[in-house]
Formats: structure tokens, C-alpha cells, sequence
């Protein structure tokens, strides 16, 4: 394992046979991913801030809050607004703050961040997220504690942008297995929900990506028996590169990069697994309401299929 310190902080990398993970202290977040060759993770340089919330860690709650305020326990909170340009806070508190390493091996990494208490968010909650890397591929295990008096209205999401190198977004086929989308206003909030069934929607059969433009998150989620849900991107010589998430995450929000910067513009496709849909905290809709003293888990990871 090597450490080095740049821009974002430290970062460490972590490898198991051709597999090699770079994971770093400002965020505790994902800065890169390869599977020999193939950086199947769409990553950042080390001098470079995270650029669109690339592999960071969404908490205590995912996405957009609709003017940072919410309500909870009959008390009312304000947030700071980090998108001030359509007056939200966006993705939590947990992504510009310093993580720090509490177990090491050559193949695995847990990152740990104490959440403090704040004006808008008075409640102690201590993060984890091991990083680890199997002959299947790259694990996330997030853990989360309540170490307050009374309960934390909490969600968590994380942001990975995945791509198969060499190959336009385009022409990747996308499979996602989800019954409903959210509908969103012009903040990008949500204020309902569609079937997707038989619509431009409805990934369930893989498709091209051609030209369409997603920013959108899907629920009602397919699961295998292990209650294991994945999305998948395939190029049209058989490699992929799959997204999976536990039954702990019950969204996915997909997005094309369609308003990044340069050369990252469709570029990736941002798979985000998260336990909660945008404006949750408002809404109430799948909120954790974590008790004092108990642990949240959940789990996550990326997949790649190479062809010989």
C-alpha cells in the first residue's frame, strides 16, 4: 500500500491482482478504480477537487433538499445552500470534510469520519466506509452510528461514474431494472412519480444510450434472491462494467454528465446507489430515523467483465 499527499488530501491505494483502488482523506471518497488496463471508474487527477461529486460519500442525506430546510421531530433546520444557483443543498455535509484510515491491509482500506454536531444538523454520527477488493471486484461497506442522545433523520448515497474505456457513452447498452422514475420541477426536485414501463424510460431490456439525456432517480427496484439490485453498462464488444447495491439502497440516480465541464461531458454515467430519493429529508420518504446507539449498513460495488 503507498500514501501520498496531494491536493485532496492523502490518498491511498489498495490492489489485489490486476485490480487497483485509490481512495482518498478529503471525502473518504472513490478517486479511482482500474481493472488492468481499463479504468472502469471515471476518476479525477490528484491536483483536480472532485469534479461532479466523482466517487464521493453522500451523508447524511443524498442528492438535492429543496432550500436546505426540513422539519424533523417538530423542530425546523437550515442547512447551508451549496447550489445556490437553484437555491438547494446538495448531497449532504460529509464529502469536503477530512476521513481518515482506521484499518489497512494491501487490499482493503476503512476510511472514518465524526460528523458533529451543527446548527443545522445537531446530531453526532460516526461514518465508516471499508474499501475492499475481491476476485469479483471493488466492495464498499458503509457504517453508520448514532452517538447522540436522541434520533438522527439520516440517508447516504455515493456517486460513482463508471465508463468502459474506448467506448462513446452512446454506444453503450444500459440495463436498469426499475419500475418508477421521479419528476422532477425545474430545481431538479422531485414532485412525482411514472411508471416506466413501455416508455423512453425503460431500461429493463438493455439499450444504447444514444443520445438520451438522464438525470433522473428510479425506484421500485428489481432484486435477485440475495436482495442484490444491479445497473450495467455493455460495449459492443461484450465488456462491462456493472453497478450492484444491497437492499440498504433503494434508488439509483442515473446521470449522463450532461452539464459537466470538457472532456468529461458524456464522458461516464454516473451509477448512484442511495437509501433515500432527493429531498427526503423534506419529504419523509424512505428517511432513516436512526435511533441512538444503532449502527446503520449498507453495501456497494463495481464489477467489470473483460473480454480475452
Amino acid at each position: 500500500m503507498s500514501q501520498s499527499v496531494t491536493a485532496s488530501g492523502a490518498q491511498w491505494t489498495i490492489s489485489r491482482g490486476d485490480q487497483t483502488a485509490v481512495v482518498v482523506e478529503v471525502g473518504g471518497g472513490l478517486r479511482g478504480y482500474k481493472v488492468g488496463d481499463d479504468e472502469v471508474f471515471d476518476g479525477y487527477e490528484k491536483s483536480e477537487i472532485a469534479p461532479g461529486a466523482a466517487g464521493q460519500i453522500l451523508a447524511p442525506w443524498p442528492n438535492r433538499l429543496r432550500d436546505g430546510s426540513f422539519k424533523f421531530d417538530g423542530e425546523q433546520y437550515q442547512v447551508p445552500l451549496d447550489e445556490p444557483s437553484l437555491h438547494n443543498a446538495i448531497h449532504g455535509l460529509v464529502r469536503w470534510l477530512a476521513w481518515q484510515p482506521v484499518e489497512q491491509t494491501d487490499s482493503s482500506i476503512t476510511m472514518e469520519h465524526t460528523l458533529h454536531p451543527a446548527p443545522g444538523y445537531p446530531w453526532r454520527l460516526v461514518h465508516r466506509a471499508r474499501y475492499w477488493l475481491s476476485d469479483t471486484g471493488l466492495r464498499v461497506d458503509h457504517m453508520v452510528i448514532n452517538h447522540g442522545d436522541r434520533p438522527a433523520p439520516f440517508g447516504l448515497g455515493t456517486h460513482p461514474y463508471v465508463r468502459v474505456p474506448g467506448v462513446a457513452l452512446a454506444d453503450l447498452e444500459l440495463c436498469l431494472k426499475a419500475r418508477i422514475r421521479l419528476l422532477v420541477d425545474g430545481r431538479l426536485l422531485p414532485i412525482g412519480a411514472a411508471r416506466v414501463s413501455g416508455t423512453e424510460w425503460d431500461y429493463s431490456t438493455p439499450r444504447k444510450i444514444g443520445s438520451a439525456s438522464v438525470n433522473a432517480a428510479f425506484g421500485d427496484i428489481s432484486r435477485d434472491a440475495d436482495g442484490l439490485a444491479d445497473v450495467s453498462v455493455t460495449a459492443p464488444d461484450g465488456r462491462s462494467v456493472k453497478v450492484w447495491a444491497d437492499s440498504s439502497f433503494p434508488w439509483w440516480q442515473l446521470y449522463t454528465g450532461d452539464a459537466l465541464n470538457g472532456d468529461r461531458r458524456r464522458r461516464a454515467i454516473a451509477i448512484e446507489p442511495m437509501t433515500c430519493p432527493p429531498d427526503a429529508l423534506r419529504s419523509g420518504r424512505d428517511l432513516i430515523r436512526l435511533e441512538p446507539g444503532i449502527e446503520w449498513k449498507g453495501s456497494w460495488g463495481i464489477s467489470a467483465t473483460t473480454v480475452n
